[in-house]
Parts: C-alpha cells; structure tokens; sequence
C-alpha cells in the first residue's frame, strides 16, 4: 500500500487547450506502478501464508485481481463520465448517493488513512530493527515513542506548507522496487524449489491460526483459506483507486486505460511473484511465523544476512517516503468536507504557507490516539492492516453503486442539498462503453460485497465505531447550517452502522470484540 492520489478530473481526448504538462503512457504507467506498490508487498509472504496454502492463494490471487482490477476501472470511469467531481473518491459517493453517503465514505477513508500511517510507522520501525535492535519489536514503548516522535515533526514540516518533491518519489520508488526486483531474480534462479511448493499445495495437513499469526493448531478448509487473505491482499493493492488521479495529466482518454491495466498488471504480477516464490523457500508453517519484514527473512535464508539488510533498507526508505505523503494526504478529505460544509468550516481553513494545518492537526491527534490505543491493546501490524483495509471497503463499495447507477439509470440518488454536484455534466458515452461500465461496475460492486463477507466481523464492527463520531459532528454541523440531516436512503445507512457499532460495543463489553 501507498499514497492514494486524490482523483482528479478526465482530460480531454487531446490534451486540453494545448496544455504542455501532458504525460506519455510510459510515464503514466510509472506514476501508477509507484502509487500501488508499497509497504503491503514487503510483508506479504507472511500475510498470505499465515491463512492460506499456495493453492488456495492462487484462487484468492485471481479473485483479487478480477477484483480490484474492476474497482481501479470503477475509479477511472468516474474521473471521465463526471470531470467536474475533482475532490476525490468521496466526491464520487456524495454526487451519487447523498451528503451523508459520501461523508461516510470521506471519513472512513481519513480514519483509514489514519491507521495505514500507525502500520506504515510500525512497519517502518521493525525494518530500522534489523539494524538497531531496539526497535526490533521487543520494547513497544520505545517503537511508540518513536512513532510518536515521528508524526509530530513531520507534521511540524507539513504545517510550514512543504510538499513532496518529485525526487523523493523518484528516489522512494528506486528505493523499493529496486530490492523487490533483486528478490524476485535471485530466489526465483537459486531458493525456489518446487517441491517445497507443493508439498501439501491446497493445506489438506497444514494448520492454521485464527488472528493471521500463523499458529494455530486447526485445519481449515479451501474456501476458509481463500476467504482468510482476501484482506491481506486488498491492502496490498491501496491506492490503485488514485489511478483515476492522472486522467488529467494523461495526453489522450486511451492512454489513461491502457496505464491503469498495464500498471495493474504489473503491480499485480510482482505482488503474485513476490507470494509465490516465498511458498518455494520454506514450508508454509515456517513461512507463516515470520516477522512483519518476511520478505527479508525469505531472502535472508537464500543468500544470507546481506539479503535481509537488503530489503530492509529499501522498507526503511519505501515506507518513510509514503509516510510522509500520507500524512499529507490523509487531511484532504477533512478539509474537502469541511469546504463542503460537511464538517465545521474551521477545518478546511488553509495557512499563509498554504497547507491545510487544521486538518493536519486533527489528522495528527487522531494519529496520536490510535498510537497510544495500539500500544495498550499490543496489537500487532497485521491488526492495523484488517482494520484500515474493512474502512476502505466503504468508499470502495459505494463508488462502485454510483457507477452502477449511472450506467443503469443515467444518475445517482437524488439528494437534498446536492447543489451543482448532481446534475448530468460529462461527456457522452456510447452504449457500448455505457454496458461495459454497467459490467465493471456490477463486478466491483459483488467484490466489496464480497470483501465485507470475507472481512473477520469485528474488524468490520470497529470499523463502524469509528464512523459514528463522524456522525455526530455531521449531524451538528447540518444543524447548525441549518440543512436537512437525512433522507430516506441515508436513515437506512444510518440504521446500519447504529447497529453493527451498537454490537461491536456489546462485543467490546463481553471481551468477544478485541484489537489483539
């Protein structure tokens, strides 16, 4: 996973006026390559093997790719067919289906963003730990210090309105697809071995743990197996949703499809190469006990410590560039909201240096609280990952249903207050083009479904939790502009997340509902 690029408008099919800041197809499949590859794929051997045997993840591996191939197109599809809505994912939700819809599905983005920051500075501080044992993990109060520490200056750079150069994205992306690349070469020519891949190929022997540690002492069926890594393997695909972002930069419509299928292809077959060639290392079972940094530890085995140290540097680096960047980014759907009257129009406020400081506050502070609550409940990097990956899921499902209505009715949900945002701007589509959306749509839409079924339940009832502060401040904020707070649609969303947060709290109170 790495920075989601807010989606922007669809350029025209020649660059527009003339415009000189148009990009190539090799440049855009770059852009996407760099924005989908992350900290995901680095503790993806260990992820995937703790739930599944290799041929279950070869099913879950098709699954995901159908999948989340579908949902960068859901994306892309709107950044053409609507390319007034320039605020994002949760400008997508809102236009189609309401005030309160599209701000759920913005907060549940932020707070997702919030807590992929605590995993990526987790993760970051377990690859320092190679090197300086200290942060190896076994002293969690100097890894949240360091945490901690971290978030608050780069928040005090972020407030003074510096962005990220494009020499760090170069030297970012360098950084972490360079090992990645020299994994992939000398494991796949000197430590694969094939009968360590298929022996027990669909886990009829193996055992399993119930928390994606690895342990456990059951068996679990194919389909439990394929359902187990679904989430894993989402959250290593993060940000493909932002491939819709560069439409506008693209020098033709054309090119902006063929980069999102080229780069996903791409990022999809490094992600599936990087699963794979692990199973060939070592037996499942040994694969599974690993640390977060499993690709280190894989490569480590092959060619020995200077391997580990490797991939370690380029995590190091990889994560602390996306770290930064999410930070960043994570305050845009506060302030888009709050400009939208949303939320409080204090949050959307922009200082003389031009940053969003508010909202990187408040972005700061929540970071803050959800280290302190990691810390306390000892909750491990693959706990952030099901939780910020079943608050993904929202925007997810919700962008998919808007695209689903446009193809099908030719709109989304009338709303009250929707102002200019629902209206029928955009550019004609054929009927043909019109189908193949209803399609990707359809697909995306049966994938987050899907996703939510396949989600461990409690994660999904945290996720709700955490969206009902977001409605409060919602509901304040219409009534203190005087709007109305919900129609008929919205009341049932509402309905929804009351219920699955009343059980959660339930769950919480009876000690079946944990962060552990």
């Amino acid at each position: 996973m790495t920075t989601a690029q807010t989606a922007a408008s669809a350029g025209s099919s020649p660059a527009a006026g003339g415009r000189t800041d148009t990009v190539r197809l090799p440049t855009l499949i770059s852009l996407i390559l760099g924005a989908c590859v992350g900290s995901g794929i680095f503790a993806l051997p260990q992820n995937v093997a703790s739930v599944a045997s290799p041929g279950a993840a070869v099913i879950g591996w098709l699954i995901t790719g159908v999948g989340m191939l579908c949902i960068a197109f859901v994306f892309q599809s709107l950044a053409q067919r609507k390319p007034h809505l320039d605020s994002g994912v949760y400008s997508y939700v809102r236009a189609g289906l309401g005030d309160f819809v599209g701000f759920a599905s913005g907060w549940g983005y932020w707070l997702a963003s919030i807590i992929a920051q605590v995993g990526y500075a987790t993760l970051f501080f377990t690859a320092v730990g190679y090197f300086i044992p200290v942060f190896d993990g076994s002293y969690p109060l100097v890894n949240a210090i360091g945490v901690s520490v971290m978030t608050w200056v780069i928040f005090g750079v972020l407030a003074r309105g510096v962005r990220q150069a494009a020499l760090l994205n170069i030297f970012t992306t360098a950084a972490k697809l360079l090992p990645i690349l020299a994994f992939l070469i000398i494991v796949a020519f000197v430590g694969f071995h094939p009968e360590v891949f298929t022996a027990d190929f669909w886990g009829r022997l193996a055992t399993f743990g119930e928390d994606g540690t690895g342990a456990g002492d059951h068996t679990a069926s194919l389909s439990t197996q394929v359902q187990g890594m679904m989430l894993f393997t989402v959250w290593a695909f993060i940000g493909v949703e932002g491939a819709s972002a560069y439409s506008r930069r693209a020098k033709t419509r054309r090119d902006v499809s063929l980069a999102t299928l080229l780069g996903f292809l791409a990022v999809f077959l490094l992600l599936v190469l990087v699963s794979f060639l692990s199973y060939g290392v070592v037996p499942r079972d040994e694969l599974a006990q690993m640390g977060d940094n499993s690709l280190a530890e894989v490569l480590e085995i092959v060619v020995g410590p200077w391997g580990g140290a490797l991939i370690s540097v380029g995590l190091a680096l990889s994560v602390l560039g996306a770290y930064v960047s999410w930070q960043m980014l994570c305050a845009e759907p506060i302030t888009m909201m709050a400009q939208d009257e949303l939320l409080p129009k204090k949050l959307g406020e922009i200082n003389v240096k031009g940053a969003p400081v508010i909202a990187q506050f408040m972005s700061a502070c929540v970071i803050q609280l959800f280290i302190v609550v990691f810390f306390l409940n000892e909750s491990a990097y693959t706990t952030m990952v099901q939780l910020a990956t079943s608050l993904y899921l929202i925007p997810y499902l919700f962008g998919a249903l808007y695209l689903l209505l446009l193809s099908t009715k030719g709109s989304g949900l009338q709303h009250p207050d929707a102002g200019r945002l629902f209206n029928l701007d955009g550019p004609a589509v054929s009927r043909r083009t019109n189908a193949l959306h209803a399609v990707i749509a359809a697909v995306g839409v049966l994938y987050s479904l899907w996703l939510f079924y396949a989600a461990d339940p409690k994660f999904v009832l945290l996720g709700m939790v955490l969206v009902v502060p977001g409605m409060v401040v919602y509901v304040l904020t219409r009534i203190r502009n005087h709007g109305r707070i919900f129609n008929a649609f919205e009341w049932v969303v509402v309905a929804v997340v009351l219920v699955a947060a009343i059980a959660a709290v339930v769950g919480i109170a009876q000690g079946t509902v944990t962060l552990d």
